[in-house]
């Protein structure tokens, strides 16, 4: 089953709820730049909650993300729009375990600051940030809402791996309190989630994105729309090309006299670039 998203009214239309499979997204990351348990665990997080935002906008808006902590993960970054992300994470290599020999994302993420730059087609994208509460992402993110966008909200996300850390599943949920719900369906959502599954293992039990609704909504939902979510990297020579034309003539020129080339990696898809000396002197007469 490829990834995809379902969005659903529940609570007598008072509340939105997203639930997204994630799995592929999850794997391609972990593939692509070969990583550890605890930083796949992280950034699968963050991807599968980036999907879910991209899919709170209008079709074409875009959404730049930063966690920036101080564990050893360092800095994760993620793009995400109509369902589409791509990002990755500064240390791919870091396998941390908790108390109970799982894998502890916590401490792998540590403290610092979330970011969210929004590009809706207005005069200048819009910012907001907020501190890290837990390095959780998903408790994070709960945080995030309600203190930089006020809405009430809750997030669960969880990446399930195989006996030999490969990635077996990755999903989680967004719900959002609309304007004017009741204090009756408010408490019953929140007495529901006291006792509700861990995402991870919902997600490790193999539940589909509606078995998650369900689960949250002793089936009070209705299903509004199914979109399919991916990894996608826009990455391209031409773009990379017009990033070296922005270092100007001088620093172009000592790269071809020295180097006779340049080799430039995409940070989201570790795709390479090579800009052979033609490549390199055509660039330099645009310059001019």
């Amino acid at each position: 089953m490829k990834d995809y998203l379902q969005k659903a009214y529940c609570m007598n239309q008072s509340m939105r709820i997203y639930a997204a499979i994630t799995t592929d997204i999850v794997k391609e990351a972990k593939k692509t730049f070969n990583m550890w348990p605890s930083s796949a665990a992280a950034l699968g997080r963050l991807l599968t909650i980036s999907a879910i935002m991209s899919c709170t906008y209008k079709s074409g808006e875009f959404l730049n993300i930063k966690v920036d902590g101080d564990g050893p993960i360092g800095r994760m970054t993620v793009e995400a729009t109509d369902g589409k992300v791509r990002g990755f994470a500064q240390n791919p290599g870091v396998f941390l375990e908790n108390n109970t020999g799982g894998i502890n994302i916590t401490q792998a993420v540590g403290a610092g600051t979330i970011e969210v730059i929004k590009d809706l087609h207005m005069r200048q994208p819009f910012s907001s940030s907020c501190e890290i509460v837990s390095g959780d992402i998903a408790q994070d993110f709960t945080y995030y809402f309600a203190k930089s966008e006020q809405i009430p909200s809750s997030v669960g996300l969880g990446v399930a791996f195989t006996n030999d850390s490969e990635i077996k599943a990755a999903g989680g949920f967004l719900i959002q309190v609309m304007p004017g719900c009741k204090d009756e369906y408010i408490e019953k959502l929140e007495n529901k989630l006291k006792n509700l599954k861990p995402t991870t293992e919902m997600i490790d039990a193999g539940y589909t994105a509606e078995d998650i609704i369900n689960e949250i909504t002793d089936g009070d939902y209705e299903i509004l729309e199914t979109k399919e979510l991916k990894y996608e990297c826009n990455c391209n020579k031409e773009r990379f090309a017009r990033g070296l034309k922005s270092l100007g003539k001088v620093t172009l020129e000592e790269i071809l006299n020295e180097d006779h080339k340049a080799e430039i990696t995409c940070n989201f898809c570790n795709k390479k670039y090579t800009f052979s000396e033609d490549d390199l002197k055509e660039i330099i007469l645009e310059c001019k």
